[in-house]
């Protein structure tokens, strides 16, 4: 059983990512879901959370709002890809679940002061907000993780919100650089593997199949978003880019990558956000996350669809 904390933006594959952790119980405790500013203001992600909640059956999770901006930049949203909620795609009722009245940051602080050190791994699947913060705010929870499996960054794949950035590490590139630089195992997974978890029709298909609602509702969320990379990409699908944080901690053998040095750029007009990764391990600094560069997708769909099939 591994203790998680889902800090969050959703977002459709968000939404996904976090059904896949509430259709593991064997494997995942889900101790709380982050919402932060991301792909849509704090007020559509931290009611989205509590809507996926709610359509998993699992009021009982503890959501909480945290940051509602970047550390020290305007906040970015990507409305243009996942609609003005962040859910488009099929109309899903208000959640009657409460917020929590604590802040995202001051829960994830409290749960690992609390918990015993090295049991509790954090999954940022949206700018990391709150996941620097917490670590700014207190220092001492840094060799409490147990590990930080976040989806964001890119090499091979370069952008996808500027010409050298990904989406997630772009709104607040100067959080990125604290949590690369916080000493906390972290676990990276960039554009690199998550394009190749592409949704294609066969694959949504066979949500829909399932005959459920969880089923119904996935495949119309991917249905509305992958327009938009379709439409960019020329690919067949869309990425499912955060439920591969999930998947990792389900079946890390569907992954595989390199142990390298990662810094972020957060001053160049032209490149700020970009992930500098060193996958040829060309420069002499200290590795500090294990960067992915591939990932078994015929796999990682089944395992998706099994887990999904359980709602």
């Amino acid at each position: 059983m591994r203790k998680i904390i889902i800090d969050t933006d959703p977002g459709q594959d968000d939404a996904v990512a976090i059904l896949l952790a509430l259709a593991s119980p064997d494997e995942i405790e889900v101790l709380g879901i982050t919402a932060v500013a991301g792909n849509v203001p704090l007020a559509l992600t931290s009611k989205n959370a509590r809507i996926v909640c709610e359509l998993a059956g699992r009021s009982d999770i503890p959501v909480f709002a945290g940051c509602d901006r970047p550390l020290a930049h305007t906040l970015v949203t990507a409305e243009h890809v996942h609609g003005k909620t962040g859910l488009d795609g099929i109309p899903l009722p208000d959640p009657q679940m409460k917020l929590q009245d604590r802040h995202g940051v001051d829960f994830i602080i409290d749960t690992l002061r609390a918990e015993p050190p090295g049991t509790v791994t954090l999954c940022p699947l949206g700018p990391l907000t709150n996941i620097a913060t917490a670590l700014t705010r207190a220092p001492d929870i840094g060799p409490r993780i147990a590990g930080i499996v976040l989806m964001g960054g890119a090499y091979f794949e370069v952008g996808n919100i500027t010409p050298a950035a990904e989406f997630n590490i772009y709104v607040d590139p100067e959080a990125a650089q604290v949590v690369f630089h916080s000493g906390a195992p972290i676990t990276v997974m960039p554009l690199d593997v998550t394009h190749k978890a592409l949704i294609t029709r066969d694959r949504n298909d066979a949500l829909r199949a399932l005959g459920t609602r969880v089923g119904a509702v996935v495949a119309a969320w991917t249905d509305f978003f992958e327009r938009f990379d379709k439409e960019k990409y020329g690919s067949e699908g869309a990425p499912l880019h955060d439920p591969c944080v999930i998947a990792y901690l389900l079946a890390p053998e569907l992954f595989t990558g390199r142990h390298i040095n990662v810094e972020i750029e957060t001053q160049s007009a032209l490149t700020r956000g970009m992930t500098v990764a060193d996958w040829w391990r060309v420069t002499d600094r200290v590795p500090n996350a294990t960067f992915m560069g591939d990932l078994d997708a015929p796999g990682f769909f089944e395992l998706l669809t099994t887990r999904l099939a359980r709602f």
